[in-house]
């Protein structure tokens, strides 16, 4: 089978109206899977604060600049909407209907567009116009307050969960399923409100099964996959390292202990009332060596252990190293797309893209040439 080079959502056209975090990201997604991205930027610019040329959600997307603010602006985003299939936004709810660029207008200029909104707290509800962050967001889902110690504040996951799962890969998702409908008989386009609390708590379904089951204990540091025992959590090694066990099964119980040389002595796996002294035990046993030492022990092993790697270490790693998880573009080390096409691979195939800078590409390739060219008089 003869791969193609750009993906399988080559053909496809987005475009994404420049905003940070969840949206930006999304639209990556999309490209890194062979659409063609076209992100509008504003003329003062739009982004995460640090140089442009590193901002890798923007990687293999074009920009125009667009003043949204100007009499022209949403005439020429609407003259993109019409040749798209998608639609990206991440603004607060009701402000691209402000700017002319809202659903109804670009719906009427393309009725089998996918216009996909990206916010907190969705597009209705008493929070839909408060501003937040990701913090806020998953703390209202339940999800923040069961991450970490049962004796400490819960420990927050950077912006990964509610921003980027909850919300980004939702994105995706949605307007892939509304095109797909759009694409079929008697289809057409629609609006998809991605609310990063929907998604976030979707992430969720398995947890509420457990606590309806009653397999599931509402605090933190006290269930299965929490920390909340022994042979599912992060010691500390040596050297200040960490190791991470995920011993769930029996037979991986089995084979963690006797690699760790507390076989003959730990307590029996399912004997809860023992799970402080154990943890004692693997606890007191990790501290005896390195983590690079541990890490060599449990290497070969089903013992389900593994080392606790920074962000600069992960793309050193021999198993991440042998599958091209990490790949390196423009000088930069980044995660490669993911997942994985046998016949249509994405690819990191631009630079991240630099406000401005394809304006005079997409008038040639979308056939705008008024893009490039804009009148010399208005405001």
């Amino acid at each position: 089978m003869t791969a193609t080079p750009h993906g399988p959502l080559t053909g496809v056209r987005v475009v994404e109206l420049a905003g940070i975090g969840p949206g930006p990201y999304a639209a990556m997604v999309l490209a890194d899977l062979g659409a063609d991205v076209v992100r509008v930027d504003r003329p003062t610019g739009a982004g995460l604060g640090i140089d442009p040329a590193h901002d890798i959600t923007n990687r293999n997307k074009r920009s125009v600049t667009v003043d949204l603010k100007s009499e022209r602006g949403p005439g020429t985003v609407l003259d993109l909407v019409e040749r798209a299939d998608i639609l990206i936004e991440g603004l607060r709810p009701g402000v691209a209907e402000r700017l002319g660029v809202g659903p109804d207008a670009c719906l009427a200029r393309n009725p089998a567009l996918v216009y996909g909104r990206m916010t907190g707290w969705g597009q209705d509800g008493p929070l839909a116009q408060r501003a937040g962050h990701d913090i806020g967001y998953i703390a209202i889902t339940g999800v923040l307050g069961m991450i970490g110690a049962p004796n400490q504040p819960p420990a927050i996951p950077a912006n990964l969960v509610g921003d980027y799962a909850g919300g980004s890969l939702y994105l995706v998702i949605g307007v892939l399923a509304a095109l797909q409908h759009a694409r079929t008989p008697g289809g057409a386009g629609q609006v998809v409100d991605a609310a990063i609390v929907d998604g976030t708590v979707h992430l969720s379904s398995m947890i509420h099964g457990m606590l309806a089951a009653g397999a599931w204990q509402d605090r933190r540091g006290a269930n299965l996959l929490d920390g909340g025992c022994p042979f599912y959590g992060v010691y500390e090694t040596a050297d200040g390292g960490h190791m991470a066990v995920g011993a769930l099964e029996p037979r991986f119980y089995a084979e963690f202990t006797t690699l760790l040389g507390i076989a003959g002595q730990a307590p029996e796996q399912d004997d809860m009332a023992r799970w402080g002294e154990l943890r004692a035990q693997v606890a007191a046993r990790f501290k005896t060596r390195t983590r690079e030492e541990w890490t060599e022990v449990f290497a070969a092993s089903d013992a389900c252990t593994a080392p606790v790697l920074s962000l600069r270490e992960a793309p050193t790693h021999p198993h991440l190293a042998a599958r091209g998880t990490f790949t390196e573009h423009a000088g930069i080390v980044q995660p490669a797309p993911a997942p994985r096409f046998s016949a249509t691979p994405g690819s990191v195939r631009r630079p991240p893209a630099l406000p401005g800078a394809h304006t005079a590409e997409v008038a040639d390739d979308w056939g705008l040439p008024h893009l490039a060219h804009p009148p010399a008089t208005g405001p």
